[in-house]
């Protein structure tokens, strides 16, 4: 018997879509039902429990998408004031949580460049004149909060600038060598010094440092930078402590699951160097779903995951989105958005930002004409606004019989995604599992689409697909 045979076009590149994928009936008007988001003002946190302990996840963090805010390339007189006139337009591309880099003073001693290194903390409890004054910052957080939206600033509790006034004030917070001198957490990281977390007083005034953000700014949680390096005691007490102030967010950057202990979401830098590598031809689908299988056994369901495609520690010193996936990045910006967990929105990757931006001096990015927030805004809100697309959604992998086509079935209830992608820049075909059928939309056109099982489907390279069930 021979199968009908379907050939599908390339979403990711193409201006305009059509479908030939069993009967297509276009849409006649894009509506807006896709921005209608899940309302969670009264929901009931969902719980994280962990030896017979329960970390309680904020509600409002249930269905969200994340926007890292590198505040000092946003524009040549980049400000905590100024970027209030950016809140619209983030708010139109659907991330409601904003983490913005740190915002704290940046040492003068060891300054790398002419601007030195965000992540050289010289004072804790204060912020760069670079973007305003803490006053600014207060009117920007309000304005935050009063868009719908929620934001975290960057922690740096691993080390600080040498010229940090703990050195001076409390010297005993730092690790020092046999002749006393500070040294730094790394031999290439000459701009910093080492914070000694075997000090019982460190750790009390680190947390009271932090404490000092919520209660007087109201903001909403912290994105921890290595947070590998600190002991894990640590966090799971100063997310304890935090937690009676308001209930926080808390980020990790690393992706021991032992972290969340104490944090709600940690990276996926092991799926972003997975994906890098299957692009190169390096690696193939069934080290994907080794990846997947790993993150069952290691994490619990209730974890939530940080997916990416470029973030600051990448982009700068390695490579963008292009760099690190051709003519891929949007399949696997699909993926990001659609898998188990939050997507991150990297500054300046709406508008297809090419260049590395400079980490100590001022690069300013070139918005152009954000030629691709269209895409992230579709996928942005179709990831808040989806049951099925929630992190705690079940995940079914399907076994498309191609070893470089990655099929998936998100599932909550009656609601249903199904989300097919090409891995390679070839043509590829599957056969429809008899378990895909019925009528889809096509989020990223808004095309209804009937899924005929036992039916062959050619796609053609990087081709993606992000169905819902109607």
């Amino acid at each position: 018997m021979t199968l009908p045979k379907l050939s599908l076009i390339v979403l990711a590149t193409a201006a305009a879509f059509t479908n030939v994928f069993g009967q297509s009936k276009p849409i006649a008007k894009k509506t807006n039902s896709v921005q209608k988001v899940i309302a969670t003002k009264n929901a009931k946190p969902f719980n994280q429990i962990i030896n017979n302990k329960v970390l309680a996840h904020p509600a409002w963090c249930l269905n969200n998408t994340i926007y890292e805010v590198n505040l000092r390339q946003f524009g040549a007189n980049a400000s905590f004031k100024n970027f209030i006139n950016e809140l619209p337009r983030l708010k139109k591309l659907g991330v409601n949580i904003l983490w913005f880099m740190p915002i704290h003073p940046i040492g003068k001693v060891a300054r790398k460049g002419k601007l030195g290194s965000y992540y050289a903390v010289q004072d804790y409890n204060s912020v760069s004149a670079e973007y305003g004054t803490t006053d600014d910052f207060g009117i920007m957080v309000n304005a935050i909060h009063n868009a719908g939206m929620k934001i975290i600033i960057d922690w740096v509790a691993n080390y600080t600038s040498p010229d940090n006034i703990w050195t001076k004030e409390h010297p005993d917070f730092y690790t020092k060598d046999k002749n006393g001198k500070f040294l730094p957490p790394l031999p290439d990281r000459t701009d910093v010094v080492d914070l000694n977390y075997d000090n019982e007083q460190l750790r009390k005034t680190m947390i009271e440092s932090m404490r000092f953000w919520l209660t007087k700014f109201d903001i909403d949680g912290f994105r921890c930078d290595k947070a590998e390096m600190i002991p894990t005691d640590f966090w799971i007490k100063c997310r304890n402590e935090l937690d009676k102030t308001k209930p926080v967010f808390m980020l990790a950057e690393g992706e021991k699951p032992e972290l969340h202990k104490a944090f709600d979401m940690t990276y996926t830098w092991s799926f972003y160097n997975t994906m890098k590598s299957i692009i190169k031809g390096e690696k193939k689908r069934s080290d994907l779903l080794a990846y997947f299988e790993k993150q069952k056994n290691e994490y619990n369901k209730n974890d939530l995951r940080m997916y990416f495609t470029s973030n600051h520690d990448e982009n700068t010193p390695n490579s963008t989105e292009f760099e690190a996936f051709g003519d891929a990045h949007k399949a696997i910006a699909a993926l990001t958005a659609t898998l188990p967990g939050m997507p991150l929105v990297y500054s300046g990757q709406e508008s297809g930002q090419t260049k590395h931006l400079n980490f100590f001096d001022k690069d300013v990015i070139d918005w152009g004409n954000y030629q691709n927030a269209d895409f992230y805004s579709i996928l942005n809100w179709a990831h808040n606004s989806t049951k099925s697309l929630m992190p705690t959604a079940n995940m079914e992998i399907i076994d498309a019989k191609n070893e470089h086509v990655f099929v998936y079935i998100r599932k909550a209830g009656n609601d249903e995604t199904i989300v097919i992608v090409n891995l390679t820049k070839e043509n590829q075909s599957l056969i429809t599992p008899l378990n895909i059928k019925g009528n889809f939309r096509n989020i990223i056109d808004e095309n209804i689409i009937e899924l005929i099982p036992k039916s062959e489907i050619t796609l053609e390279p990087y081709q993606f697909f992000v169905l819902q069930k109607k």
